[in-house]
């Protein structure tokens, strides 16, 4: 049988060989796995978020001191404490050629509160005025401490574009997940990429857009070549083998290989996107038993977790938001106790146990089936069996918005770098209007943490907002409400000729826009 790897790396040798001169350059990436759609709002997920960062653009974008550099708004200010109004760029040209004006900002705003997974984000704001054709004005319901944050995932869509009926007969802005819709194969941003060829799961090829807004940009990658390689040593092999220039994950056992080599660069960084497990309550009596979910939370390993499977890159878990968020609870750590964890079963009448099915996927997160395989096996000494099916993010993700096993995992990094993040989206009570709860599978409902953290939305006093969300963290732990393992280190792989730590960053979209590739 022929290595179809090997022609296709040889293809995309021939297809992205370096220009002769620094001004143009070609840059071949291989990801774990490639975006699941073009329709920026379809999944609130990272994959989207890196390709919406090189095919759109946002009205704000973090840095790396975690403030906040304008992109399609220059400047903002505040007009009184429930208004924040941005004066858009002017001159501004999408991929269609169409010029970029509040209109269009308008329409992806109204657009993003019908997204099942963005809604929760834009929950505290009751709309977006339109002042005139290049001023916008974001309003909250009350005083909200995260309007940059939000406006930081506000990516402006081509409304013209978008406007009418497609060759299927269905209108070209419709939104819907896991669906064959006009969005989800064509797009028209403002960003430094244009889709140029998709072949889902096999290939990616963006071009720079010629029209693109930003000359003061660095950047002089004309176009990326992204080959998904779901398997960890066969991205690090390419890299080494000069047939990639830049991967991502690089697995921890995979780190001194690449630091060994002379001609590749290992860039790492701690993280905040914490990995869990959800219990599905209503799918399993036994998880609605607080006793029983206590004591998987003390069956599992989440140190040996850290130590064998990552390696040491990444920090055991007791809680969601990482130290330095403002929830942060110093006395929530990680509470391995096999002999705890078995009275718990036999004080529940679990002792001989019960069986599960669990679903992961196999290439969304760093070992992540490895870690599906390890906490099995931990509860196995707990009696409880595990039917375990692991399977490729793209159709993992229809699976985990059925519920569609007992035990599902499920990272997060928080979108608005904040504590409440997690909680709104993870462990909220499921409210399909708001969007919160969009991501629990476990459907764990407590009303007194939802309070709690819809309090903290509109508190501007950082001590007292503070002291709320680590009220919500004691409780979830109290209550093991999921099963927390630890928060992901970042680490990326790239030839030397390739500048890429000056483009990455915490929240793991690097900005490849701005990306230098030296000759």
């Amino acid at each position: 049988m022929k290595n179809k790897l090997t022609k296709l790396f040889a293809g995309m040798v021939l297809a992205g060989a370096m220009t002769a001169t620094a001004q143009a350059a070609t840059l071949k990436m291989a990801l774990d796995a490639d975006p699941v759609s073009l329709d920026p709002h379809e999944q609130l997920s990272g994959g989207t978020l890196q390709m919406s960062h090189l095919v759109f653009d946002p009205l704000v974008r973090w840095n790396k001191d975690l403030s906040f550099d304008g992109r399609l708004a220059e400047k903002w200010e505040r007009v009184d404490e429930n208004t924040m109004r941005f004066h858009l760029r002017k001159g501004v040209k999408f991929h269609s050629g169409n010029e970029m004006t509040a209109a269009d900002v308008k329409w992806t705003f109204d657009r993003l509160l019908t997204s099942p997974d963005f809604k929760a984000v834009f929950e505290p704001f009751s709309g977006m005025n339109v002042v005139d054709e290049y001023t916008i004005e974001l309003v909250t319901k009350r005083p909200y401490p995260l309007v940059l944050n939000a406006a930081s995932y506000i990516f402006p869509m081509d409304s013209k574009h978008y406007s009418g009926m497609d060759d299927k007969g269905q209108e070209k802005g419709l939104l819907k997940k896991h669906a064959d819709t006009y969005a989800s194969r064509n797009a028209s941003g403002t960003g430094p990429y244009t889709v140029i060829e998709r072949q889902q799961g096999v290939k990616m090829v963006y071009d720079r857009f010629d029209g693109y807004w930003d000359a003061n940009s660095p950047g002089n990658v004309d176009q990326i070549v992204l080959t998904p390689i779901k398997e960890a040593p066969t991205r690090v092999a390419a890299l080494l083998a000069g047939d990639v220039d830049f991967i991502a994950p690089v697995p921890p056992t995979d780190h001194k290989r690449l630091e060994k080599s002379e001609g590749t660069d290992l860039v790492t960084m701690s993280g905040t996107r914490v990995i869990t497990f959800q219990l599905n309550q209503n799918r399993v009596e036994a998880f609605k038993d607080k006793r029983v979910r206590q004591a998987i939370a003390y069956a599992v390993n989440n140190e040996g977790i850290v130590k064998k499977i990552m390696k040491g890159f990444a920090t055991a878990a007791g809680q969601q938001g990482p130290k330095g968020y403002a929830g942060y609870v110093e006395d929530l750590k990680p509470r391995y106790d096999l002999k705890k964890a078995k009275a718990l079963m036999a004080e529940a009448g679990y002792e001989d146990g019960f069986t599960i099915t669990m679903m992961a996927p196999n290439n969304r997160y760093v070992n992540d089936e490895k870690i599906a395989q390890a906490v099995s096996s931990m509860l196995a000494k707990i009696n409880i069996k595990v039917d375990l099916k692991t399977m490729p993010k793209a159709q993992y993700w229809p699976e985990f918005d059925k519920r569609s096993a007992d035990m599902m995992m499920i990272g997060w990094h928080a979108d608005t770098e904040d504590s409440a993040n997690f909680t709104e989206y993870l462990l909220a009570c499921a409210d399909e209007a708001t969007g919160w709860g969009q991501y629990n599978s476990g459907n764990y409902c407590n009303p007194a943490v939802d309070k709690l953290v819809k309090a903290a939305g509109s508190e501007t006093d950082p001590a007292k907002r503070a002291a709320m969300l680590q009220e919500v963290e004691q409780t979830l732990y109290d209550d093991a409400a999921y099963i927390p393992l630890h928060w992901q280190n970042l680490a990326w792989g790239a030839s030397k000729k390739a500048g890429i730590e000056e483009v990455v960053n915490v929240m793991d979209f690097p900005y490849l826009g701005d990306l230098v590739v030296k000759e």
